[in-house]
């Protein structure tokens, strides 16, 4: 029980600007932007929902890895993103909702209003308006702009790498967090590494070529 009402208590809409970052890291190698912005909000539903505050990590750290794994899946399957019948009859609700909107009141109904009017979560509507439906306002507006205006925080897009990096060494067995502590947080020699898990200097040469070597196909 305690741990569903922390689930709930995460709130996907604050961590849209993970989203974007990670979707930079993939623009212009095939795939449309908004196509991979979509598939990783499906991997920020899914970090959601499989998130665990017995993790003891912050939900940020752990939905990374998900969005980007959501985004690679994009390559791998030709860019498509199979979309449920009931999430396109979700779609065209909304539509129609927006359109109403836009008729008698010139401006896009928000979140809350589209959930009031559908009975469904914000996740739902989340969903449904970024897989099924080119990119509209979530947010009042004066004009029929398209653009997806869903204010996130500026936030450095080094961010994307230091928290799949973090979520990586997390995995690692003791010998290789250590190894990776001393050569490059303490910034220590591989002499002086080898000393104090004593190996020879050669041992960890190989052991550290290795071990970068497995993080980097982590990350790819």
């Amino acid at each position: 029980m305690t741990v569903t009402k922390q689930k709930n208590k995460i709130d996907v809409s604050e961590h849209l600007g993970l989203v974007h970052l990670c979707a930079n890291r993939f623009k212009n190698r095939g795939i449309e932007y908004e196509e991979l912005y979509s598939a990783g909000c499906l991997g920020l539903l899914k970090a959601k929902e499989h998130f665990d505050p017995g993790f003891e990590v912050k939900f940020s750290t752990y939905a990374v890895p998900v969005i980007l794994g959501e985004i690679k899946r994009l390559f791998r399957d030709g860019g498509a993103i199979k979309v449920s019948r009931s999430l396109k009859e979700l779609s065209l609700k909304i539509t129609r909702i927006r359109e109403d909107y836009l008729a008698r009141l010139a401006r896009e109904p928000d979140i809350e209003e589209i959930c009031s009017f559908t009975n469904e979560t914000p996740e739902r509507i989340c969903e449904a308006i970024n897989v099924a439906l080119p990119p509209i306002s979530l947010t009042p507006a004066d004009d029929d702009s398209k653009e997806l205006m869903i204010p996130v925080s500026a936030q450095d897009e080094k961010i994307t790498d230091i928290l799949s990096l973090r979520h990586i060494i997390r995995k690692l067995e003791p010998e290789e967090k250590k190894l990776i502590y001393l050569r490059y947080y303490k910034n220590l020699t591989q002499v002086k590494t080898a000393k104090l898990l004593n190996l020879t200097q050669v041992q960890v040469s190989r052991k550290e070529k290795k071990l970068l070597e497995k993080m980097r196909l982590a990350l790819i």
